[in-house]
């Protein structure tokens, strides 16, 4: 009874081992190699030492043998019974044997006994554990940036719980999120690799929804040039579930990079737009030439005039009144994606001939208005005191993006500034 208990301890053994090889998706070569050093990490606790085994598996059929070997010595300096043999014994085995060789004898598998089966298993869970996290990791950090889909598994508050087709887990946190995104448990995602966290050896894989890497990979799919390299995206920048700019350069002049990007009747981008969440795409042409970039990426409104501090990578651009307000864009967000774009900080003044005799520049303001509110008026194209006071209050509000407070400490101090010259 007790030789057949053994045996059926032995194949449970090594089906686990089957087991762990086909669910982690390891190799042959480095399964062995995790078997043999979990064997030997169990001899060595047993032991004290696996110096003097020899662990060899069968590949084809799991079957594993265990090999001692014993150094033989003369028979009155034996001090190592469990590693020496004296050589009188050595030569019960084979009459030849000599001093200083080495006799193996089989370690048969029921001399380990339950405990040590036990330790074995576990150990060698560990080290399969160990090597899926390894590997893990070092797979999808090479991935960052990459094109994946996965299920949603499980929804919580701050995060998403999503498996791949290989039940990798993956996670997409609300700030990765377009703002409108709802999924439900089962449905797809399409999301961008951001990074593989690692902390305590315990790999993390983040997705990202609102990444521009995003914005790339999906007109990678929709658009055929990119993906053949006819047309480079050189840009992005995305408020994600608003807006975004892109911008496309192509090598070859009968490719109208836009076009391509656009699509007929804008077949290709609505699948974009569509996934993205309705989310408005500018696509333009790119150019090294950045006042010409800069002008682009302003578009639709038309400027009259630029002004580049290439040092402090700052423009400062010059619009009809008209114009103005097509630049600034919904919330200033057309402004703040073309300074996105185009690295470089854009100022927008209102343009006029010549300032009012009794017009006064709002920077004269400095001591009693905060430089920041300042700016913000000035990006609206008011610098100075009379373009703010000619704009509804509510239009300053909204378009300059300041508190009512603020705005009425304001008109109420530059109001003040023109009742005391008229006095």
């Amino acid at each position: 009874m007790a030789k057949k208990a053994v045996t059926e301890e032995r194949i449970n053994l090594v089906e686990i081992f089957s087991e762990f090889k086909e669910s982690k998706n390891i190799d042959r070569s480095t399964m062995i190699n995790v078997i043999v050093d979990s064997f030997r990490s169990v001899i060595a606790k047993m032991y004290g030492t696996d110096e003097h085994y020899d662990v060899i598996i069968n590949p084809d059929n799991g079957d594993f043998e265990i090999w001692h070997n014993k150094v033989i010595v003369e028979d009155d300096q034996l001090t190592d019974p469990d590693n020496q043999i004296t050589l009188t014994e050595a030569r019960k085995i084979d009459e030849d044997y000599e001093v200083g060789e080495e006799v193996t004898n089989k370690v048969h598998f029921s001399e380990f006994g339950r405990r040590a089966i036990l330790n074995l298993r576990q150990t060698l869970a560990s080290k399969i554990m160990e090597l899926q996290k390894e590997n893990l990791y070092n797979r999808f950090s090479e991935c960052i940036g990459q094109l994946v889909s996965a299920e949603v598994y499980q929804i919580w508050k701050k995060e998403i719980l999503l498996l791949d087709d290989e039940n990798n887990e993956m996670l997409l946190p609300k700030s990765e999120q377009i703002p409108s995104d709802f999924y439900r448990k089962g449905e797809t995602v399409r999301a961008v690799i951001e990074r593989v966290d690692n902390k305590n050896n315990n790999p993390k894989i983040i997705l990202s929804r609102t990444s521009p890497a995003f914005l790339e990979r999906l007109f990678e799919l929709e658009v055929p040039e990119i993906h053949d390299g006819l047309i480079t995206i050189k840009r992005v920048a995305r408020i994600p579930g608003e807006r975004a700019k892109i911008a496309v350069e192509s090598y070859d002049d009968r490719i109208d990079p836009v076009g391509a990007c656009v699509g007929v009747k804008g077949a290709r981008i609505h699948g974009i737009v569509r996934e993205l969440r309705n989310e408005n795409i500018d696509v333009i042409n790119y150019t090294p030439n950045i006042s010409l970039f800069i002008q682009r990426a302003l578009s639709p409104a038309k400027i009259s005039s630029i002004r580049l501090d290439d040092e402090a990578r700052q423009a400062s651009v010059w619009l009809r009144p008209e114009e103005v307000s097509l630049a600034i864009g919904k919330n200033g967000m057309n402004i703040r994606l073309a300074s996105m774009l185009t690295g470089y900080t854009i100022d927008v003044f209102r343009e006029t001939d010549e300032v009012e005799e009794d017009d006064i520049y709002l920077d004269e303001f400095k001591d009693e208005i905060d430089e920041w509110v300042i700016n913000a008026l000035k990006a609206i194209g008011c610098d100075t005191a009379r373009n703010v006071l000619a704009l509804p209050r509510e239009t300053l509000i909204e378009k300059a993006d300041l508190e009512e407070s603020t705005v009425d400490e304001v008109l109420a101090i530059l109001k003040a500034e023109f009742d005391e010259s008229e006095n």
